[in-house]
């Protein structure tokens, strides 16, 4: 990842998750990458990994499976009218 010194590195990868959440590329109910994935793909530690993940659950935009994964929550639909 190329990174901006200024921005926490954790809110960057969020950020990154919540771009794929948001274009579809992890659709409601998908299973998110693992910390160890999110290490491996972005070059963060575990706890800046972990932290990401934690962070997206408390947003509602996942939730956690214990001894699964983290999934993509599903989102409510946008209000009608």
């Amino acid at each position: 990842m190329d990174w901006t010194p200024e921005i926490p590195r954790w809110r960057q990868v969020y950020a990154l998750l919540e771009e794929r959440i948001d274009d579809g590329t992890y659709p409601p109910g998908t299973r998110l990458p693992s910390a160890l994935d999110l290490q491996a793909e972005t070059g963060v530690s575990p706890v800046t990994a972990r932290r990401v993940l934690k962070e997206l659950r408390e947003a509602g935009l996942a939730y956690m499976e214990p001894g699964i994964g983290t999934f993509v929550a599903r989102l409510p639909d946008p209000p009608k009218g």
